[in-house]
């Protein structure tokens, strides 16, 4: 080991000094021998190895068949670059496919939930605006057939004559006007809210219209036992409509309706739940497929390549090792307990390599180890030194001495 072999030149240097100064002076006059120099002058010398700023050995994290090797050994590569890929992608690359599409579709259901929602906010007023309506034409309705039902009852008059007369033309009048109001939304949508409005406001019209000519008829052709019934019928229904317009009034003077704010809500959360799903299935794909993938961790060399398209792999079995020599470190585990206390982070050290003897570079050590190792019965510290200057000779592994200053 070349310590020892320092250690040696040195004291054999020192013996024959001494024995030099003797040999040139009287016996009677003998002067004190030299003492040979210690570790203390010369500084501490150690031995290490030359390795590179970063190594990793890669491994896929799935089983399968090399597809394609996109790389060579000697190669520079990036940190994220694609070394090598496995195949059998057909299916995971379907499977993302298909959870992003389904993804699409329910994030689509959610923002047309979140607009019918918003629909009911908006078209409020006007919802209030149309059940009020509702709710006089229920009025109107229903004292007709109370009124009819009465004619029905007793004889008419040539006053009760003339008012049902008259009644039937107002009722032919309004008629018509909610006719014309209806036809800009005729061919509107169904579910369209203006829509299903006039046609409920027309509807009201024609049965008040029908009401009134039921009545006048009676009045002039007097009644039956079927007309008293179908009176009767008539009554008790305006009597159920005007309770359910009273009913929505009432209903929606606190905000839109809560059977639709909750049919809405429903689909707002069925939405969700496909969503998060499709979410989970699209991650597992892509996770499936970047397994698929072996990618560099570093950036730096392509040191070793057991890959071959078709070569089948097992998840962790290395099959790439990749080394950063973009900066040269010097390790070190010689340093004993006694010599490590000398020696701080920072301290410059001259390195130099067995194969280029005439080579000294500089360095600096960078950090020691805490951890303790016992080697030929000494307690040792690893070392870690950073070389401050380079020669394009160095190879990984090289065997160095170093000198601590």
């Amino acid at each position: 080991m070349k310590i020892k072999h320092s250690l040696s030149f040195l004291l054999l240097f020192g013996l024959a000094v001494t024995l030099a100064a003797c040999g040139g002076m009287a016996p009677a006059t003998p002067t004190p021998a030299l003492e040979p120099p210690s570790i203390a002058d010369v500084g501490i010398v150690v031995e290490g190895r030359l390795v590179p700023r970063e190594t990793v050995e890669l491994a896929f994290d799935t089983s399968g068949e090399v597809a394609e090797v996109l790389v060579k050994e000697g190669d520079l590569v990036q940190a994220g670059d694609v070394l090598a890929r496995l195949g059998n992608r057909e299916q995971l690359e379907s499977s993302l496919a298909n959870a992003r599409l389904e993804m699409a579709s329910a994030r689509l259901e959610s923002l047309n939930a979140e607009d019918a929602l918003k629909q009911l906010d908006d078209s409020l007023p006007e919802d209030r605006t149309a059940a009020l309506a509702d709710l006089t034409a229920a009025r109107d309705a229903l004292r007709d057939a109370e009124r009819l039902y009465r004619a029905l009852e007793t004889p008419a008059s040539e006053a009760d004559v003339n008012e049902a007369f008259a009644s039937l033309i107002l009722a032919r009048d309004v008629l018509e006007r909610v006719q014309k109001d209806y036809e800009p939304y005729e061919r509107k949508p169904e579910d369209n809210v203006a829509r299903a409005a006039a046609l409920n406001r027309l509807a009201d019209a024609q049965r008040n219209y029908d009401n009134a000519l039921r009545r006048y008829n009676g009045m002039l052709g007097g009644s039956n036992d079927f007309d008293l019934s179908q009176g009767a019928a008539e009554l008790e229904i305006a009597q159920a409509r005007l309770q359910q317009a009273q009913e929505k009034v009432d209903l929606l003077a606190d905000g839109p309706d809560p059977d639709q704010v909750a049919l809405i809500q429903a689909r707002i959360e069925t939405a969700q739940s496909r969503i998060e799903a499709a979410q989970s299935a699209a991650a597992a794909a892509e996770a499936a497929l970047d397994d698929l993938e072996l990618k560099a961790t570093i950036a730096g060399s392509v040191v070793t390549l057991d890959l071959i398209p078709g070569q089948r792999v097992n998840p962790g079995a290395a099959v790439v090792r990749l080394a950063d020599f973009s900066q040269w470190f010097v390790e070190t585990d010689n340093l004993t307990e006694i010599d490590v206390v000398k020696i701080t982070p920072g301290q410059q050290a001259t390195v130099t390599p067995d194969a280029l003897p005439e080579l000294e570079m500089a360095a600096a050590v960078e950090r020691i180890g805490d951890l303790f190792e016992e080697k030929r019965g000494d307690i040792t510290y690893t070392t870690r030194l950073v070389l401050t200057e380079s020669d394009p000779r160095l190879r990984w592994g090289m065997t160095v001495v170093v000198s601590f200053k």
